[in-house]
C-alpha cells in the first residue's frame, strides 16, 4: 500500500500510538514533534495525509494547515483537537481541513477516518486514470490497439502508485511526449505541475537558465531572479525531451538534483530543495552515447528506473487505421467539410507506407488530405505523391524480396504514374527504354 501519512504531534506517547496503529494497517507513517518539523518534512517528500494536533510549540496546527494548503493542495489534513477547542476545529475546517477528531480519541475511530480518506484518495486517482484511458479510447489511446502498445499501457497502469523516474526510448514521432503526459496524469502527482523542455533546441547557457534559474543580477544587473523549470515543477513532473542532447556539464548538475533533491540557481550560494519526478526521452542509442562518453552513465541509471521502448509505427500496423480515423476527426472541424472516412484504396496506401516520421508524419498526411479532399471520402489523390509512389518495405523473414522483384515493382509504380508511357518511365528512372522492357520482362 503506497499511502504516506505525516503526523505532527508534540505528545510523545500519543504520537507513538498513532504511528503504531497506522503502520499496523499497512500505511507508511512518519512522525514529527511540531508544526515546523512537519512543514520541513512536507517540503522534502510527498504525503497523502497530514494528521496534526491544533496546539503545538513553534507552529500551531492551524498555521501548519494554512501553510500546507497554500503550498500543496493535494494533501488532505485531519485535525486533532482538545474537547474544549471545537472552535479551533471549525476554523480548521473552514481553512480546508478534511475532518477533525477530539481528544481523548478512540484509535479505532481515527483509523476508520484515515481509511475513509484513503478510499477517497484512491477513488480520485482511479477516476483520473479511468478518465485518461477513456479520453484515449475516444481519441489518442486508439494508438493502443496493437499488442505492443497495449502492453505499454499495462505497464503505465501498473506505475500509477510509483514515483520512480522513467526513460522513454524510440524513434522521433512515436508519441513519447504523449506517454509522458499519460504517466504524469495517472500518477500521484496528477494535480501538480507537468512541465517539459526540449534539450536539443537550446544552447548550453540558455538550457541551464531554463532548468535551474538564476539569482538577481547574474546575467545582467537589470535582470531579476528567475525560477527555473526544476523549481517550478516542485512536487510535479519535469519531462526532459531529448535528454541525450544535454551537455555533459548540465548532465552532472541534473544528476545532483536527482541524488540530493536540491539544486543551485545560477549565481546562487544556497541550495534549493525540490521534489521532482523526471521523465526523460531520447531517440538516440543511449548505450552508444555512454560508450563514446557523451552521456553520463550514472545519470542513465538514475533516470532508467523504468525504461519504456515505444516501437515505430511500421512495427504496429494495427494502429494505423484507428489513428488515421482519429486524426481525420481531429482536423475536420477546422475544414468545415463533411468527410466520413477513407476509400479502400487510400487506406491500403496508408497501411503499406512505413512512416519514417511515425505518428507525427501520419497526422501531417491526414491533415493535408483533409485540406485537399473535395469528396465525402479521403481518396488517393489527396494523399502525398511520395507515399503513393514509394512503398518502403518492412523486412519480415517471410516477405523479403529479391533485388529484381523490388526493381520491377518500383518500375511498375513509375509506369503506372506516367499512364504506361515506357519512354517517359525510362527517362524518369534514368535507364534506356530497352532496359524498361528487360526489367518488366515484357516481350
Amino acid at each position: 500500500m503506497h499511502f504516506k501519512i505525516l503526523i505532527a504531534e508534540d505528545e510523545d506517547i500519543t504520537r507513538k500510538h498513532l504511528i503504531y496503529a497506522l503502520k499496523r494497517e499497512g500505511y507508511e507513517v512518519v512522525g514529527t514533534r511540531n508544526g515546523r518539523e512537519a512543514l520541513e518534512q512536507i517540503d522534502r517528500e510527498y504525503f497523502d495525509v497530514l494528521i496534526t494536533d491544533v496546539k503545538m510549540p513553534e507552529m500551531s496546527g492551524i498555521e501548519l494547515l494554512e501553510k500546507t494548503r497554500e503550498r500543496y493542495q493535494n494533501i488532505e489534513v485531519l485535525i486533532i483537537t482538545g474537547f474544549g477547542s471545537i472552535d479551533a476545529a471549525v476554523e480548521a475546517m473552514k481553512k480546508g481541513a478534511y475532518e477533525y477528531i477530539t481528544k481523548p480519541f478512540n484509535l479505532d475511530e481515527l483509523v476508520l477516518k484515515v481509511k475513509n480518506l484513503y478510499e477517497r484518495k484512491m477513488l480520485k486517482r482511479e477516476n483520473v486514470a479511468l478518465k485518461a484511458v477513456f479520453d484515449m479510447n475516444k481519441g489518442v489511446s486508439i494508438i493502443a490497439r496493437s499488442e505492443s502498445m497495449l502492453k505499454i499501457m499495462e505497464i503505465i497502469e501498473g506505475m500509477r502508485d510509483s514515483d520512480s523516474h522513467v526513460l522513454l526510448t524510440g524513434e522521433n514521432g512515436v508519441g513519447k511526449t504523449l506517454l509522458a503526459r499519460v504517466i504524469h496524469f495517472t500518477s500521484m502527482r496528477q494535480n501538480m505541475p507537468f512541465l517539459s523542455i526540449n534539450c536539443a533546441t537550446l544552447s548550453e547557457d540558455l538550457l541551464a537558465r531554463e532548468l535551474f534559474g538564476s539569482e538577481e543580477g547574474t546575467v545582467t544587473a537589470a535582470i531579476p531572479a528567475t525560477r527555473g523549470l526544476i523549481e517550478i515543477a516542485d512536487n510535479g513532473t519535469l519531462f526532459l525531451d531529448g535528454v541525450t542532447e544535454m551537455p555533459l556539464a548540465l548532465q552532472t548538475r541534473l544528476l545532483r538534483v536527482i541524488e540530493n533533491a536540491e539544486f543551485f540557481r545560477a549565481g546562487g550560494t544556497k541550495p534549493e530543495k525540490v521534489n521532482v519526478r523526471f521523465i526523460a526521452s531520447t531517440h538516440q542509442n543511449i548505450q552508444e552515447r555512454i560508450r563514446d562518453g557523451s552521456f553520463n552513465e550514472n545519470l542513465y541509471y538514475r533516470l532508467n528506473v523504468m525504461e519504456i521502448f515505444i516501437p515505430p509505427l511500421r512495427d504496429r500496423k494495427e494502429d494505423i487505421e484507428p489513428l488515421a480515423a482519429y486524426f481525420l476527426k481531429k482536423h475536420l472541424p477546422a475544414s468545415h467539410k463533411n468527410i466520413s472516412g477513407f476509400t479502400e484504396e487510400s487506406m491500403e496506401i496508408l497501411m503499406n507506407y512505413s512512416y519514417p516520421g511515425n505518428i507525427r508524419e501520419l497526422e501531417n498526411i491526414i491533415e493535408r488530405a483533409v485540406i485537399l479532399e473535395k469528396g465525402p471520402l479521403i481518396t488517393p489523390d489527396s494523399l502525398p505523391r511520395s507515399i503513393r509512389i514509394f512503398r518502403i518495405e518492412t523486412f519480415q523473414p517471410d516477405s523479403i524480396k529479391t533485388i529484381d522483384e523490388l526493381t520491377r515493382e518500383y518500375a511498375e509504380k513509375i509506369l503506372e504514374l506516367v499512364d504506361g508511357d515506357k519512354k517517359k518511365a525510362a527517362r524518369i528512372l534514368g535507364v534506356s527504354e530497352l532496359s524498361i522492357y528487360r526489367i518488366l520482362k515484357v516481350e
